[in-house]
């Protein structure tokens, strides 16, 4: 397969603001590199053709201006080897644990050691639009985690988990691989359905978490669920804090993720306000934060 890789040097002060952009814009096949030591920093695109890489180009650079990076090169565009493109994804997706899951490289399916009685899922990072190494994917894993400890093995299946705005699909298929077997995931891309049930393939998990294109509206009405996640954007979030608190069944959490630490105090109070009685939690990773809301049994 050829692939065409695209890409600009920034000004090392613009990461954070070129992070943040390539995040919650919706623009997938981008990543933010930096060089600490030397304080440089690199946008970097992979695509399947000279022509996308060039239009992607299009659609990122002007929110990178508005955003006020600044580009100190022209952009660079040049075909990748297949062994090219498959090194520069290697090194940078690395695998991690956080209680009994792991989230593994595909490539390391035949030399990863898990241990007994623990559960991998393994990824293919040409595939993801997540990965477990974003600080928002992290800290949504982990309130997964957490929450799985709380129930014993055979009490799982009877417990119901929505995964909105499901991305690669690594929440609800780690949900399913820990046990819970009422799983839902969607998202209003319909390439990212594709590829969470390419990663649920990828897995042996073909069928075993229902995956639909939808959005916050459609996706999650007339629903309820024991565990809600979703990992989107701040606006977002607070958009539709009425759709997605009402998704949540009594005695049931919230996890909510894709906030950047400087705007936690504003998604927390929203839906603090919204959700009177509710027990609200975050936690700060890097620049990132999440926010956790439990409902009464009432």
């Amino acid at each position: 397969m050829k692939l065409w890789e695209i890409k600009v040097e920034i000004a090392y002060a613009g990461v954070e603001a070129a992070n943040s952009i390539q995040f919650e814009s919706g623009i997938v096949g981008w990543s933010v590199y930096e060089q600490v030591i030397l304080k440089q920093a690199w946008v970097v695109g992979v695509f399947e053709s000279e022509e996308a890489a060039v239009e992607a180009f299009g659609d990122l650079a002007p929110l990178l201006v508005e955003a006020g990076v600044k580009f100190i090169s022209d952009i660079d565009i040049r075909e990748l080897a297949d062994q090219d493109w498959k090194d520069s994804y290697k090194a940078h997706f690395k695998s991690s644990q956080f209680g009994p899951l792991h989230w593994v490289p595909e490539w390391e399916r035949q030399t990863y050691a898990l241990p007994q009685g623990d559960v991998v899922l393994w990824l293919d990072p040409g595939l993801a639009f997540g990965t477990g190494n974003h600080e928002t994917t992290r800290l949504c894993c982990e309130r997964l985690v957490t929450w799985a400890q709380a129930h014993a093995p055979d009490k799982r299946a009877s417990r119901r988990i929505i995964d909105a705005g499901c991305g690669s699909g690594i929440l609800a298929l780690s949900a399913n691989l820990l046990g819970y077997t009422q799983v839902e995931g969607f998202d209003n891309d319909p390439e990212a359905v594709r590829i969470s049930e390419e990663n649920a393939a990828l897995n042996g998990l073909q069928g075993r978490v229902k995956f639909f294109v939808g959005d916050l509206i459609t996706g999650l009405a007339g629903s309820q669920a024991d565990l809600v996640m979703a990992n989107i954007l701040a606006d977002v979030l607070i958009a539709f804090s009425t759709q997605l608190l009402a998704a949540v069944a009594p005695g049931g959490t919230l996890v909510l993720s894709g906030i950047l630490s400087q705007e936690r105090d504003r998604v927390r109070d929203h839906f603090a306000s919204q959700a009177p009685g509710w027990l609200v939690e975050s936690r700060l990773m890097g620049e990132w934060s999440d926010v956790m809301l439990r409902r009464s049994e009432n």
